[in-house]
């Protein structure tokens, strides 16, 4: 697994999953649609990529759909030009 997918895959199991959380995240693994991160996590979400990775994500490109598993949170990363 690549260093960005890791990155994010731990962001978002540390923040989103409660300790007693048994639920198994992995990169494909429907973030928002299977009820992991709500619209206020997915602010919080967006903001730590634009503070770790240098870019700005428009608000019209931060879409649920964007932001549903690690592989398309990645893919929208590196659209912006996160390395």
């Amino acid at each position: 697994m690549d260093e960005m997918k890791q990155v994010v895959l731990e962001y978002v199991r540390r923040e989103y999953l409660e300790e007693d959380d048994d639920r198994e995240v992995e990169v494909d693994t429907p973030l928002i649609s299977g009820g992991i991160v709500d619209s206020f996590s997915m602010v919080s979400l967006k903001r730590f990529l634009e503070k770790k990775y240098g870019i700005q994500i428009p608000d019209a490109d931060a879409s649920p759909e964007a932001f549903d598993t690690v592989e398309s949170i990645v893919v929208l990363v590196q659209r912006f030009g996160g390395k």
